[in-house]
């Protein structure tokens, strides 16, 4: 009997946790260059709730901190990358995360690039969608992600002081990131 009543609780469990697994999410994904045209960074964007996770993986960079930001265009014409156009900011609003009449929604923190060329942001943002809205990074011109030679002072407006474009990647739409499955339960056999 109480080998039962274990895998009737097991069971109602392992329901639950498969309830609350969500569908999956939409992800999205850059491939930074630079004005060569050597790439030099990936970035994901998957949605989480909330917001968008983004996470840029740079190798190749100069060192130091640099501003990066998602720019209103997704394109990206070397050697400058102003086809990109200025930051992502459907609601009109000021540069900087700091800034009292900001951000612009394509604001992000810094990347710090070590002095091997390589560095790594994970980031959050809750002020752009992978989804239809306002404030989908794939409206009409599709949008970029652009990576700067400075590092953003997060209250300039409009562009952080960051310096020059020195990498840009189209933001490209992926897959549809499968949720994780639920542990499966195996009934035990046996009596205790």
């Amino acid at each position: 009997m109480k080998a039962l009543s274990l895998l009737a609780v097991l069971s109602l469990l392992a329901a639950g946790c498969a309830g609350m697994m969500q569908a999956a999410a939409p992800i999205a994904t850059a491939q930074l260059k630079n004005a060569s045209g050597d790439v030099v960074g990936t970035a994901t964007f998957t949605e989480v709730g909330g917001g968008v996770r983004i996470v840029l993986e740079a190798r190749g960079l100069p060192p130091g901190e640099k501003g990066v930001h998602i720019h209103e265009v997704g394109k990206c014409d070397p050697p400058a990358f102003t086809s990109a156009g200025g930051h992502f900011n459907p609601a009109k609003r000021q540069h900087g995360l700091q800034n009292p009449q900001g951000p612009h929604a394509g604001d992000l923190p810094n990347i710090t690039v070590a002095a091997d060329g390589t560095g790594r942001l994970e980031t959050t943002t809750n002020r752009v969608t992978l989804s239809s809205g306002e404030t989908s990074v794939f409206d009409a011109d599709g949008s970029a992600l652009v990576v700067h030679a400075g590092p953003d002072d997060f209250k300039t407006d409009p562009t952080g002081n960051s310096g020059a474009r020195i990498a840009c990647g189209v933001i490209s739409r992926g897959q549809t990131a499968a949720r994780p499955e639920p542990p499966r339960v195996r009934p035990m056999m046996g009596g205790y």
